[in-house]
């Protein structure tokens, strides 16, 4: 399951010209070296810093394989997938702020579809289902306790049910996408409300399950903010933080840094969806908050500084200091099984929390991050993290799907070792 789920492990864990950042350090650089030298990504790009110190840069190799393909680096294109439900998160925080949503809020306020939930008995079995007895809130939809699931984790039939309805909220290859979208609903409402029709798989709040909860986050924020939900980040997150480089849809002037997506098949790595021809230089169905985002280690790097700096950067406000430490706490309802949380960031080697949108470090890991760190990864194999702690932010970039590379632990091992030096 765990290589299924690397959509989100997040591992062991300033607009700053190239010119002005570090000399990489040892540990890092020799990483990325590695990953490109044995084949098993044609680039990658690793940036970190602490406080306000200059970003470290660390980039190798190539966005694709062809020897043609431009050098990977801080400005190149990466699908982030999963790495797309800490900013959902943040969006969320940003009406909480404003008292526009409480986390304890029933959605059914934004969504009255959701007003009358049922509870599979056996999910295993059949679709038997009674009357669910707690309301999913604005908290469940943030960590992942709603009760809904994903249809690259959930089984039986309910993921039939998935199927049938389209909820597949996610974009990966030009040719997979004509089937997905043939089932899929053509707008976050109609999304939201034919996931509203479906059985959930626990009673929300009681037990942590990866899923679909941080796109239906996304017409509650719809609805809660009166704008459209790409339209609210892209405003209240992406321009403020000059995230430049962040989007739903890849402009077409911009394919020329997009990175390839591949796929390991036989043990060989093959192109998945070429930057080129990716199915990202089209809209999509709808902004998927779970999984909709093409980025940039830079500005990925600005998102992740402002969370450390307090949700300030750069003299643009995002978040009060009180609303960012809320939302990088552990939101986790009292008493929730976290069992399968816990088997996705074992590597951690410390006990896990969630937060909005993003895991939470519970202890300090000595040599590592510290208490209240707060990030997640993508399926494509990304990784960031906020460490409030010490101070450090980091970002890892390649994009090979749904394959186990290591890279998600490594990452955080070598960013902290060449700190300590």
């Amino acid at each position: 399951m765990r290589r299924l789920i690397g959509i989100g492990l997040i591992g062991a864990l300033a607009l700053v010209p190239l010119a002005a950042a570090q000399v990489a350090p040892t540990e890092t650089t020799a990483l990325a070296k590695r990953y490109v030298a044995q084949g098993t990504v044609p680039g990658i790009v690793i940036t970190y810093a602490k406080g306000d110190a200059p970003l470290t840069v660390i980039a190798e190799g190539r966005i694709a394989n062809e020897a043609t393909a431009p050098a990977a680096d801080i400005d190149s294109l990466w699908r982030v997938y999963s790495m797309t439900k800490p900013i959902t998160g943040i969006a969320a925080m940003i009406l909480v702020e404003e008292g526009k949503l409480r986390l304890d809020q029933p959605i059914s306020d934004f969504i009255p579809a959701f007003k009358t939930m049922k509870v599979l008995v056996d999910p295993a079995k059949d679709l038997t289902s009674r009357p669910a007895t707690h309301p999913i809130t604005v908290r469940n939809l943030l960590t992942h306790t709603a009760g809904l699931g994903y249809n690259i984790i959930t089984k039986g039939p309910l993921l039939d049910e998935y199927n049938r309805l389209g909820i597949n909220p996610a974009q990966v290859s030009a040719s997979m996408e004509v089937q997905m979208r043939a089932a899929r609903p053509a707008s976050l409402e109609e999304f939201a409300n034919r996931v509203a029709t479906l059985p959930l798989i626990a009673e929300p709040g009681s037990k942590w399950s990866y899923s679909i909860g941080l796109d239906v986050l996304g017409r509650v924020i719809e609805v809660a903010s009166g704008m459209k939900f790409d339209t609210f980040v892209n405003t209240r997150i992406f321009q403020p933080l000059q995230m430049n480089e962040s989007y739903w849809t890849v402009p077409a002037d911009k394919a020329g840094s997009f990175a390839t997506d591949y796929a390991l098949v036989g043990g060989n790595r093959i192109a998945l969806d070429p930057g080129a021809t990716s199915v990202w230089l089209k809209p999509p169905s709808f902004p998927y908050g779970g999984a909709g985002l093409v980025t940039s280690a830079r500005d990925y790097d600005r998102f992740l500084h402002m969370l450390v700096n307090g949700g300030e950067l750069d003299g643009a406000r995002i978040l009060k200091p009180e609303t960012v430490a809320l939302a990088m706490s552990d939101l986790l309802p009292a008493g929730v099984d976290k069992s399968i949380l816990g088997e996705m960031t074992a590597d951690s080697g410390v006990p896990m929390g969630f937060g909005a949108g993003g895991s939470v470090y519970l202890a300090d890991r000595p040599g590592g991050p510290g208490k209240g760190t707060f990030g997640w990864g993508g399926a494509a194999g990304t990784i960031a993290w906020a460490d409030p702690v010490h101070k450090v932010r980091a970002t890892g970039m390649i994009n090979l799907l749904l394959a186990e590379t290591g890279l998600k632990r490594e990452v955080g091992r070598a960013v902290y070792a060449d700190l300590a030096r």
